[in-house]
C-alpha cells in the first residue's frame, strides 16, 4: 500500500467517477483502474462496487476512505514541515438543502481558508440526494431538517444508510415574502392568511414523498403552487408574483437582497435543523472548520446550538 494509492481513492471518490479522477490526475483511465485492483487485491476487500451505473464506495471501502483520508492528511502535514512542501489543494464538498445560512457559512470558510488553492464543491440538491451524497462520501456534510411528521422516516433511512443525525437548532417556521407584499407589515401569519397567494416549493424530482420536502405543512392542499429548483428562481417568482415559501426564518440579505422579509408563522410544527454524516467517515479539518461557521452563524442569528 502506498500514499500515492490512497490519494488516488480520495481523487476518484472526489470526482465521483475513475474516468473524471484520471483527468484531474492526468493519468490513464486503465493505468488508474489497475493501481485501485492492486490496492483492493492487497488489502482484500472491494473497495469499490462497480455497476454499469459506474462505482459506489462499499461499505468497507467507506471506512477504508475515512482511515485513507487521514493518512493523507497526515502526510501532507509532515511534508509541508520538514520539507517545505507547498500544501496540496484543499479539498470539501457539502451537500445542503436551500438555506442561505450554509451558503454563508461556505462563503466564510473560503474567505479564511489559508492556501491559495482549494476544490471545494457546495451542492443545493434534493433531500433524498443529500443522504446519497453523504452515503456514498461524495460530500462529507449533509444538511437537512427533521420534524414530528418526517422523523420517523428519515431517521430510519439514515440509520439504514449508516448516517448520523447531529442536530444544530430548532428552527422556529417562518415565510419568506416580497417587503411589498400585502401582508409584508404583519409580524405574524397563519398559513390561511396565505390562501390567495401563490405556495412556492423545491420540487424533489423522482423522490417527490411528502417526508422529503424541504417545507413543513408539505401534506396540506394549496390553492397555487409553483415548484422550483433553486433558490434563485423561487425568490424571482415569490417577488414578481407576491408568492411566499415556507422556511427556517434564517434570512441573509447580502445573500438573498433587500426585498425579501421573513415572518414568523403561527404553526405547532417545528423544525430540528441540522447536518448528517457518514457514521465510518471521520470529517476532514476543512469539514470541521465548515460545522465551526455554521454554529457560528447560528448562534449570531440568536439561536442556541443544539448538542445531541
Amino acid at each position: 500500500m502506498t500514499l500515492q494509492q490512497l490519494k488516488y481513492i480520495l481523487a476518484i471518490v472526489s470526482c465521483g467517477s475513475i474516468s473524471e479522477a484520471a483527468k484531474q490526475l492526468f493519468i490513464s483511465q486503465p493505468s488508474l483502474s489497475s493501481a485501485v485492483k492492486e490496492l483492493e487485491q492487497e488489502i482484500g476487500l472491494d473497495i469499490f462496487l462497480r455497476t454499469s451505473k459506474g462505482i459506489a464506495l462499499s461499505n468497507e471501502g467507506a471506512e477504508f476512505l475515512s482511515y485513507a483520508r487521514q493518512v493523507v492528511e497526515q502526510a501532507e502535514l509532515l511534508e509541508q514541515r520538514y520539507m517545505d512542501k507547498k500544501p496540496t489543494k484543499k479539498l470539501c464538498s457539502i451537500s445542503t438543502q436551500h438555506y442561505a445560512f450554509a451558503v454563508q457559512a461556505f462563503v466564510s470558510l473560503l474567505k479564511d481558508l489559508n492556501t491559495n488553492e482549494y476544490e471545494c464543491t457546495l451542492r443545493e440538491t434534493r433531500t433524498y440526494e443529500i443522504i446519497e451524497d453523504v452515503r456514498h462520501m461524495r460530500s462529507e456534510i449533509g444538511i437537512l431538517y427533521l420534524s414530528d411528521f418526517n422523523r420517523k422516516v428519515i431517521e430510519k433511512i439514515l440509520k439504514e444508510s449508516g448516517l448520523r443525525f447531529h442536530p444544530l437548532f430548532a428552527a422556529e417556521p417562518h415565510v419568506f415574502i416580497s417587503t411589498e407584499h400585502p401582508l409584508a407589515d404583519k409580524t405574524m401569519l397563519a398559513i390561511e392568511d396565505l390562501d390567495e397567494f401563490p405556495c412556492l416549493a423545491f420540487e424533489q424530482g423522482e423522490y417527490n414523498s411528502f417526508h422529503f420536502s424541504e417545507e413543513i405543512l408539505s401534506t396540506r392542499s394549496y390553492k397555487k403552487k409553483i415548484m422550483v429548483s433553486d433558490r434563485a428562481t423561487l425568490f424571482n417568482l415569490l417577488i414578481g408574483l407576491n408568492g411566499y415559501t415556507i422556511s427556517s426564518g434564517v434570512l441573509n440579505e447580502d445573500l438573498n437582497g433587500e426585498n425579501i422579509k421573513s415572518v414568523r408563522l403561527r404553526t405547532d410544527e417545528n423544525m430540528q435543523i441540522g447536518y448528517i454524516t457518514n457514521k465510518k467517515a471521520n470529517l476532514s479539518r476543512l469539514a470541521t472548520d465548515y460545522v465551526g461557521k455554521l454554529e457560528s452563524i447560528i448562534t449570531d442569528f440568536g439561536y442556541a446550538i443544539l448538542k445531541g
